[in-house]
């Protein structure tokens, strides 16, 4: 199975792929290559739909040209792990952040934070990591506080601490659900001030209603499934030998 980068050849099929209308994982496996790096190629450069061969090429030798190279003699992780490896997933995971909405250094940073088994990092310990200012740091966990994905504590130390945990997801949720109440609350305070009837308030009238639709099954949804946030996985079954 071919290894490294994607080549130019390899994107011009891909795209040639997604234009047939093929899922990732056959696209991935006429390639020969693991349905994750195509799932993750396609979603840093623009989704299926805006997929561009081309311009993905040359997005790559530029994030490759701008990624600074580690330090010789850096030590090797002390938790065992591939420190490539580690990187490159903290990457793609904040590449997906992006595609949901967030600016890269929000992304970046709330990623570093979830590929870290105590999910806590302070600031200072951030800007090393991701090579960053303090000043950076700062404005993107006030973001992220902002929208309830990240909460703050002080240790021992009396540090400022950043951490995300399973619960943040829930309050995530709910706060969706109360942001499309409001929206569903101006939508029908223009019904009345457009006037029952006329094809403005028709039409805001169905952005609410929709809008409430999707609101309450958040809330149920995320209800219902708290329970799995705060489970823990379930060991998985080894056969038993001869």
């Amino acid at each position: 199975m071919p290894g490294g980068r994607l080549t130019q050849q390899e994107r011009q099929r891909i795209a040639l792929g997604l234009a047939d209308g093929l899922a990732y994982a056959e696209i991935a496996r006429r390639l020969e290559r693991p349905t994750s790096t195509v799932t993750r190629e396609v979603t840093r450069n623009g989704g299926p739909a805006a997929y561009r061969p081309d311009q993905a090429h040359r997005a790559t030798e530029h994030r490759a040209r701008r990624r600074r190279p580690a330090p010789a003699g850096v030590p090797a992780r002390s938790d065992g792990r591939d420190a490539a490896a580690v990187r490159d997933y903290e990457e793609s995971f904040a590449e997906v952040f992006m595609q949901s909405g967030l600016p890269r250094m929000t992304a970046r940073v709330l990623a570093a934070l979830y590929a870290t088994d105590t999910g806590s990092l302070t600031a200072a310990e951030l800007g090393e990591r991701l090579q960053v200012s303090a000043g950076s740091v700062s404005k993107a966990v006030a973001f992220l506080e902002g929208q309830s994905l990240i909460r703050r504590e002080r240790d021992d130390s009396r540090r400022e601490r950043y951490l995300v945990d399973d619960e943040l997801w829930y309050q995530s949720m709910i706060a969706s659900a109360r942001a499309n109440e409001r929206m569903v609350g101006i939508a029908r305070q223009g019904v009345a001030v457009l006037g029952p009837g006329t094809p403005a308030a028709e039409r805001l009238e169905n952005v609410a209603r929709f809008m409430d639709f999707v609101s309450e099954g958040i809330v149920r949804a995320a209800e219902q499934a708290r329970e799995i946030l705060l489970a823990k996985p379930a060991a998985k079954e080894t056969p038993d030998g001869p």
